[in-house]
């Protein structure tokens, strides 16, 4: 296993050590795993999508008006 040094923000940190039963490198391994297996299953939607940059950003454009509908709606 390889050795890696991370940058935490001084409250981070003073959050963390008011918990010192938490294995803070599992955290960290985990989350790089999980992040890790996310972006994999991302790319093999993209290699597998015949979805254009384009079609992509009309889409989200799409959602975004339908949520901001939906949220302007309810309050």
């Amino acid at each position: 296993m390889v050795n890696m040094t991370l940058s935490v923000p001084k409250e981070l940190k003073k959050e963390m050590d008011s918990h010192p039963w938490v294995n803070w490198s599992e955290v960290a391994r985990m989350a790089f795993r999980d992040k890790v297996r996310d972006l994999k299953v991302l790319e093999k939607f993209a290699s597998d999508s015949e979805m254009t940059d384009e079609d992509a950003l009309e889409l989200g454009r799409k959602v975004n008006k339908a949520l901001r509908k939906r949220y302007t709606e309810s309050t």
